[in-house]
C-alpha cells in the first residue's frame, strides 16, 4: 500500500459493493476424491475472442487446489428457486453432492447440477492471485441454456430474481 492510500474500512467495503447486484452461480469441479462445489457471485464475461470468463475465488478456499488440479471447471447458473440448493454450495460441507443428482460435463467431467439457469465448460486458462482471491479465467469448451424459470440473483446481502 502506498503512503497515501486511504484506508478502507471492510465492512464499508462489502456494504457500498453489495449495492451492485450480481448472478449467483456455483463452479463445479472434478475433485481426486469427490466432486467440488462453490457457490460464486463473482462471476464475469472476459472475452468473445477467444472466449473466456472468470471468477474470483478466495486463496484460502479449500477448494482452490483441487479444482486446480483438475485444470478444468463448469459453471452453473443457478435460477431463482434454487435457494436450498445455493445454501449447501455456499456451505463448507464435505457432502456437499449427497443427494443432489448431477450429470457430468462432456468436456471437464466436473458436475452439472439439475434444473440450472445455464451451464459454462471450461478448462482453466489463467490464474492471477489478486489481493486475498485469484481471478480463475477459463476457456469456454461447451455452454447452453438450460431452464428458461429467472436466474438468482444477489443484492444488498439477499437473495432474489427479476424479469418474472
Amino acid at each position: 500500500m502506498a503512503d497515501n492510500d486511504p484506508t478502507i474500512d471492510p465492512g464499508d467495503f462489502r456494504n457500498v459493493l453489495g449495492h451492485f447486484p450480481t448472478g449467483v452461480t456455483v463452479v463445479t469441479a472434478a475433485g481426486p476424491d469427490r466432486p467440488i462445489g462453490v457457490a460464486i457471485g463473482s462471476f464475469a464475461s472476459i472475452s468473445l475472442d477467444p472466449p473466456l470468463v472468470g471468477f474470483f475465488l478466495g486463496t484460502e478456499s479449500g477448494s482452490w487446489e483441487p479444482m486446480k488440479a483438475s485444470g478444468h471447471f463448469c459453471v452453473n447458473v443457478l435460477c431463482h428457486d434454487q435457494m436450498e440448493l445455493c445454501g449447501v454450495m455456499a456451505s463448507r460441507s464435505d457432502d456437499k453432492f449427497d443427494g443432489v443428482d448431477v450429470e457430468l460435463a462432456a468436456n471437464s467431467g466436473a458436475p452439472i447440477l439439475p434444473d440450472v439457469h445455464a451451464i459454462i465448460d471450461c478448462r482453466i486458462d489463467q490464474v492471477i492471485e489478486l489481493g486475498d482471491h485469484n481471478l480463475v479465467v477459463g476457456r469456454v469448451l461447451s455452454l447452453e441454456p438450460r431452464r428458461s424459470e429467472p436466474p438468482m440473483v444477489f443484492y444488498k446481502g439477499q437473495y432474489g430474481t427479476f424479469g418474472r
